[in-house]
């Protein structure tokens, strides 16, 4: 579905299903200073339980990290703003604007995203029927949008990064049973050139492939017809080093662009895992760009999709 009477960043009511979640995620990239971000805020009514995700690095090295997976549930949501140990996630202007921030002795964030490309449903623009494993256990509506990112981050020595950058966010209400994927990986470059991509590619453990993918160009998101990517994993197979994808839009352009790791973290979740991954794309024309690459892992090992 591309709208829903529901507000995303509002409470969502949970059907039956146990792993029933409602989320909301941010990330950035700023080239100029090297430092970046992955905060998620997930809150499962059915388990009665929210978890956090607040990782912050530079240089390729952390700067902060708060990890927290089995929080008590929460009645907050983005609207009226959420805090999770001592995270703050606040809707400014509905589906346009929100802000994160966290204040202790040793670590302090005050930033802001706002709307370049609106958050659209790529579930939706990707669908496949009713056996897409996406839109049947990870999720029923996930908007992204691309967003530009001010605000500052000041570490317990008093210093002070001044951030101006670029990056994605999320929002998320439906089923997330990460038990039913066996392995998935997503590139979401923004490129320098206004260029932005969703391509996620998940393999389910009944052997399908499934995908949530669109282009974003021209001030809108479109559909996509075809990915075709090649990871190259470290020896511990969870963690990227390198790609190639090439992502065909509805217009015929294809798009093809490599990447390369940053910066890595990983994000245990009992039976999976999720490996986070700053990425710097290249186009094939040399344009440069930064983004979320991430892959997911089921146990006991059930592989990577190479």
């Amino acid at each position: 579905m591309s709208t829903t009477r529901l507000d995303p960043e509002g409470y969502c009511p949970a059907n039956d299903h146990p792993d029933w979640n409602q989320s909301f995620y941010f990330n950035f990239y700023d080239p100029v200073q090297k430092a970046g971000g992955f905060i998620r805020v997930g809150i499962l009514e059915n388990r009665k339980e929210a978890n956090l995700w607040f990782v912050f690095f530079r240089d390729g090295r952390p700067l902060f990290s708060r990890l927290n997976l089995n929080l008590p549930y929460t009645t907050e949501r983005l609207t009226g703003g959420v805090t999770l140990a001592g995270v703050t996630l606040k809707a400014l202007e509905p589906l346009k604007s929100a802000a994160v921030t966290f204040d202790e002795p040793q670590f302090k964030v005050n930033l802001k995203w706002g709307a370049i490309l609106p958050m659209t449903d790529s579930i939706e623009l990707s669908a496949s029927g009713a056996d897409d494993a996406f839109a049947k256990e990870m999720s029923h509506y996930h908007p992204e949008g691309t967003c530009q990112v001010t605000g500052t981050i000041t570490l317990r020595d008093g210093e002070t990064i001044v951030i101006d950058a670029k990056g994605f966010r999320d929002l998320s209400f439906g089923p997330r049973n990460w038990d039913y994927m066996r392995h998935y990986r997503l590139a979401w470059p923004i490129f320098d050139n206004g260029l932005a991509i969703v391509a996620v590619h998940g393999f389910s453990t009944s052997g399908g492939d499934n995908y949530m993918r669109m282009v974003g160009k021209n001030g809108k998101w479109i559909a996509v017809t075809d990915i075709k990517e090649r990871i190259v994993f470290e020896d511990d197979d969870m963690t990227m080093r390198s790609g190639e994808w090439s992502v065909t839009d509805a217009d015929g352009d294809v798009h093809e662009f490599t990447s390369r790791r940053i910066f890595r973290w990983m994000f245990p979740l009992d039976t999976f895992v999720v490996t986070e991954h700053m990425m710097e794309y290249t186009l094939a024309d040399g344009t440069k760009g930064y983004g979320l690459g991430e892959c997911g892992f089921r146990f006991p090992w059930s592989g990577n999709g190479e």
